[in-house]
């Protein structure tokens, strides 16, 4: 792993009134497994996923971890085409950044970027037009902070403590129509929309993606999805399930041998990413110190 740089002093008075700049050692570390499934009706998996492991102890610092999960619109031409696309274009972004830029504003560049490149794809396909798409929820771990980026109705849960919450918020018609109070939950769960999706990538020339940042700890379990899991599985069973699993490959099987079992009528796909490690720190003009 690598140890920490040694403290630096700063030449100024004021500069050495501000906290010692330490290099944080690189603690971010986390443990991961995923898996997708065809399901029992489809004939094409339209899921897609990856993730960007840091190749070097200082990259832990600078870039830290990514995750990606995609699900190609259904119904639609070339939909694992586009969640292939989609993918592969923001790990590629991801792995280029220059080091140090803050996930917050790097992630939703990034899937604008793959929004753009869906739509070349497609053109380049069928330059007459193609509805060529795929939802996209992305997270970024570095330090002590996952920042969780996404369009469509893929969707992050935070599992902390045997609790589990949603960090994402679905984009379609239904969900949309429930937080303007026109729906309630449950008209919304049996409404004909609710897997119509209000945006996505490929949808158009721009998209607007949802970005939000949150403090992880050591212990907490991140699960990405495709709707063919969260569509039959509650938070709660997820947490059962994944949040103190001591395989997280026999966790992931699991969870997709109860969404087959129960429905199994799309493909399904995640992501379960357990934090190990975590270094804390705070930032001073924009450069890291360790905190205690």
């Amino acid at each position: 792993m690598g140890s920490s740089m040694e403290a630096r002093e700063y030449g100024t008075a004021a500069e050495r009134a501000a906290p010692r700049y330490v290099a944080p050692a690189p603690g971010m570390d986390v443990e991961f497994a995923q898996l997708s499934d065809l399901g029992r009706v489809r004939q094409v998996n339209e899921d897609y996923f990856g993730y960007a492991r840091p190749a070097a102890a200082e990259e832990t610092r600078s870039r830290g971890w990514l995750f990606v999960v995609a699900d190609g619109v259904g119904g639609n031409a070339d939909g694992e085409v586009a969640s292939r696309t989609a993918v592969e274009s923001v790990l590629a972004g991801f792995r280029g950044a220059a080091p140090g830029e803050p996930n917050a504003s790097l992630l939703p560049g990034l899937i604008r970027k793959a929004n753009t490149r869906v739509l070349d794809v497609a053109h380049e396909g069928n330059p007459s037009g193609s509805n060529m798409a795929t939802t996209i929820v992305a997270c970024a771990l570095r330090h002590d902070r996952v920042v969780v980026a996404h369009v469509g109705d893929s969707r992050c849960y935070l599992i902390r403590r045997d609790e589990s919450r949603i960090l994402t918020r679905d984009h379609t018609y239904a969900a949309e129509q429930v937080r303007m109070g026109i729906l309630s939950a449950k008209e919304a769960a049996e409404s004909d929309a609710r897997h119509v999706l209000s945006r996505s990538l490929g949808g158009g020339l721009t998209v607007n993606v949802e970005v939000n940042e949150h403090q992880v700890f050591v212990g907490d379990v991140l699960v990405l999805c495709t709707d063919g899991l969260h569509g039959s599985i509650a938070p709660s069973e997820m947490a059962a399930v994944a949040g103190r699993a001591e395989n997280l490959e026999a966790a992931a099987k699991r969870l997709v041998d109860i969404a087959n079992q129960r429905d199994g009528s799309d493909n399904i796909s995640l992501q379960i990413v357990r934090v190990r490690s975590v270094e804390r720190v705070g930032m001073y003009r924009g450069r890291p110190y360790r905190l205690p």
